[in-house]
Parts: structure tokens; C-alpha cells; sequence
């Protein structure tokens, strides 16, 4: 690894597995990126300090390298026996780090009382909800599952780093006690603890929870699609939507009835509906609104003889935080 193209080459083996570990764990994609680019330096800084300064390994070089993210010892001579798990633990570190700035942060913030709002990806603040995604974020929130990214968001920054690591990619919790700082016993609680609120718990049956399953999916590919005709299949003719005024657009009624007008509207927002996904609330099949993974609003759907019988959307922050969303059980 003493040459530096090699290194970039086999560094870029590893991207797509970094970048998929970052995003999971950051939500945000823009960010993952930046987590792996880091990843990057803090390699090449530690290498070639192993291959020019090897009885130089200072603290200065120790905190360029991150806080306790690679001991040089590691690559000394330039010898990484396990790249990939090296390369894990660096990119861990430094999402782990933003995670626990984003929790100080989120301590400190007062959150409006009224409007349509949303914490930023760095959880600085509140912000307006815009209900677009660039293309590659969109499919890869849909590939993730939008539930799980909202409930992850909800985890302490250690529980989130368990959670993805060991269960999302296989880590054995030996290799990820010394990222959190925590004890292999203590890391296997926290993963624990997180996939309870991952999975969530319901007391629907599973074949009505299938059947459910099957008409929430069609509502939401018809309204991605603006198919007026699938809305209309999937709708009861006297369906009810009602929502929060927070969520609703200047001139949008709080309440609508009847399958036509609910479908027009429904066509007419046809944009929150791509960034929304399947998610359990409280127990039953619902929707989450979340463009860029950061919860907006929730649909409670009714479902009534295979149709959607009523919805309610809910965006006040009050109403929100007394819903417990989980991620649905796989279809089966």
C-alpha cells in the first residue's frame, strides 16, 4: 500500500459499503458523502505518516485522525490487515460524532407551535418542510424504507450505531463496544433497545395486517403515479380525508369528501407522496411523510372492505410525538 493510487483504488473498493453504512446512520446523503471523503483523509493522512514518521506519532496527528478514530499503531509499516473493517470503524467514528452533536444541539432547540416544520439534517433547527429530494436520495430513502429512517432519528446516537452496525451489517458487537465506548455487553443492550423500537409491536392479525398492506401500497403507488383512475379503485366513495391545518396549502380545505375531489387533491399533491413509505403507527399500517428521512406528517388510514375508508393527516408536532411509528413486518 506504499503506493498512493493503489490505496485510492482499494479505498474505493469499499465506498458503496461506507456510504451505505454512513447514510443509515446519518440519513442524510449529502452527509454520508462527507463522512466517507473524511474516511478517505484520515486513510491517507494515517498511511503516509506510517510510511514517512514512524516514530512520530504524535497527538496532533492523533486528533487530526479523529478522536480516538485509528490508533497509527494500526497501519503501521502500511500493513491493514482488514481494510474494510478498518475502514468501518473510521467512517462509524465520525458518524457517531455528528450524532452526538446533533443530540446537543437538539436539546437546546424550542420548536414552534405552529406551521409545518422539521428538525434539518444537522439538527440545528426548525425549518419549512420542502417536499422534494434530488433522484439519488429519493430511491435510496425508498430502498432503506422511510419508517426506518424516521425511527432511527429517534434512537441516542449510540443506540443508532449498535442498531445499524450489527443489524444491518453483521458487526459482531465485539468490534463495536470500542466505537461507542462501551462494553460488549452494554453495546448488545443498545442494539437491543433499538430493534424493539425498529420493529415495533401489533396487534392486527396477519392477514388482515396483509390485506391492509395491499390497499395502503396501492393508495400510495396510484397518488406517486397521479393515476387518477387507480385513486378512484382504491378510494371508498365516501371517503373522508381530514389533516392538520399545518400541512395543508393555503385554500386546501381541512377536511374532503367524497372519492373525487379526494383523488383530485390528491393528484394536485402528488409530491409529498413520493418522499412518503409504509410505516406502522401505533400498531396499524399507515404512511409517513419524510423527505430527506425527517419526519413531516403521518396519514392514519381506515381500511374498509379492501378501500380506504378515511384518512387523517396528522403534522401537529403534539399530535406527532404521541404516535409511535415502527417499521412494518415484511410482506409476506
Amino acid at each position: 500500500m506504499r503506493d498512493r493510487d493503489e490505496l485510492a483504488r482499494r479505498f474505493e473498493e469499499h465506498r458503496e459499503l461506507l456510504r451505505a453504512i454512513a447514510y443509515r446512520m446519518l440519513g442524510s446523503l449529502n452527509e454520508a458523502e462527507d463522512a466517507v471523503q473524511e474516511a478517505w483523509l484520515r486513510l491517507d493522512r494515517a498511511t503516509g505518516t506510517a510510511a514517512t514518521e514512524h516514530g512520530e506519532r504524535g497527538a496532533a496527528e492523533g486528533d487530526a485522525a479523529g478522536k480516538g478514530a485509528v490508533d497509527d499503531a494500526a497501519v503501521d509499516g502500511l500493513a491493514i490487515d482488514n481494510l474494510a473493517a478498518w475502514l468501518t470503524t473510521v467512517v462509524s467514528r465520525i458518524c457517531l460524532d455528528q450524532l452526538r452533536s446533533r443530540a446537543a444541539r437538539r436539546e437546546e432547540l424550542v420548536e414552534p407551535a405552529t406551521g409545518s416544520f422539521a428538525l434539518d439534517s444537522t439538527g440545528a433547527g426548525p425549518r419549512p418542510v420542502v417536499f422534494t429530494e434530488p433522484e439519488a436520495e429519493a430511491v435510496l430513502a425508498d430502498s432503506v424504507g422511510r419508517a426506518l429512517l424516521v425511527v432511527l432519528r429517534t434512537l441516542s446516537p449510540d443506540e443508532r450505531v449498535a442498531f445499524v452496525l450489527h443489524d444491518m451489517f453483521a458487526v459482531p458487537f465485539d468490534d463495536i463496544a470500542p466505537i461507542v465506548g462501551r462494553t460488549a455487553a452494554t453495546t448488545k443492550k443498545l442494539a437491543s433497545r433499538a430493534r424493539h423500537r425498529v420493529r415495533g409491536d401489533t396487534a392486527t392479525p396477519t392477514a388482515e395486517l396483509a390485506r391492509h398492506r395491499e390497499v395502503v401500497t396501492a393508495f400510495l403507488s396510484a397518488a406517486r403515479a397521479g393515476d387518477l383512475g387507480a385513486l378512484l379503485a382504491v378510494l371508498a366513495p365516501d371517503v373522508v380525508r381530514t389533516a392538520d391545518p399545518a400541512m395543508l396549502p393555503p385554500g386546501i380545505a381541512s377536511v374532503v369528501r367524497g372519492a373525487a375531489a379526494v383523488a383530485e387533491e390528491t393528484v394536485l399533491l402528488r409530491s409529498r407522496s413520493r418522499v412518503a413509505g409504509l410505516a406502522l403507527v401505533d400498531g396499524r399500517l399507515g404512511l409517513v411523510v419524510a423527505p430527506h428521512g425527517e419526519l413531516a406528517a403521518v396519514l392514519l388510514l381506515t381500511v374498509r372492505e379492501d378501500r380506504v375508508a378515511a384518512y387523517d393527516v396528522v403534522a401537529d408536532p403534539a399530535r406527532l410525538e404521541a404516535l409511535t411509528i415502527a417499521v412494518p413486518p415484511p410482506a409476506r
